[in-house]
Parts: C-alpha cells; structure tokens; sequence
C-alpha cells in the first residue's frame, strides 16, 4: 500500500494562470524549461499541461533572492555595417570643408 505522503494533492496551475503568476512570453518560459532554469511542466492528458504551483513560487522566491543584473551595453564601434563615427573625425572633416 501506499502511504499518505505520497498521495498528498499538491496544487497545479495551467498556462494561463502561470501567465498570471510569471509575466514571461510562452517562448521564454519553454526555452528556460528546456536548459533547466524553470519548473518543467507535466501533462494531465494529452491536450492539457500544468505546472507545480510550489515549484513555480521557490522559483520565483529564489529569483527574488538572487538579482539578475543587466547586460553590457554593445559597443557600437565594433559594427561592421552602419558603424558610428568618433567625434573628433566628424568635427575635423566639418572644418576642413569650410
């Protein structure tokens, strides 16, 4: 027989109350499932897929814990189409044809 611990009811969620819950795009939130970094999501039936509600709220808790900081910003210098001019080069080129 089985014991009470594992026929405990834990609560589920569909999608559109994990919207609710994590604004992120469906994309986002695949791809995060794919390398691990997001609860991964399980199937009732064919048609119909839920999440763990305790394991989206440790994950958002741990998120909360930990911050993310922002990329660098690129360095548009380094581009090789459109790439911006240094100032000195635009005011000199101004001066010499006048």
């Amino acid at each position: 027989m089985t014991t009470k611990a594992n026929t405990a009811i834990r609560r589920t969620i569909r999608r559109q109350q994990l919207r609710e819950i994590v604004p992120l795009a469906d994309s986002t939130i695949y791809e995060m499932e794919q390398r691990g970094e997001f609860p991964r999501r399980f199937a009732l039936t064919p048609r119909c897929v839920v999440w763990d509600l305790g394991e989206v709220q440790t994950w958002l808790a741990a998120r909360r814990a930990k911050p993310i900081f922002r990329a660098p910003c690129p360095d548009v210098k380094q581009r090789r189409t459109r790439p911006v001019k240094e100032p000195d080069r635009a005011a000199g080129s101004a001066s010499k044809a006048e």
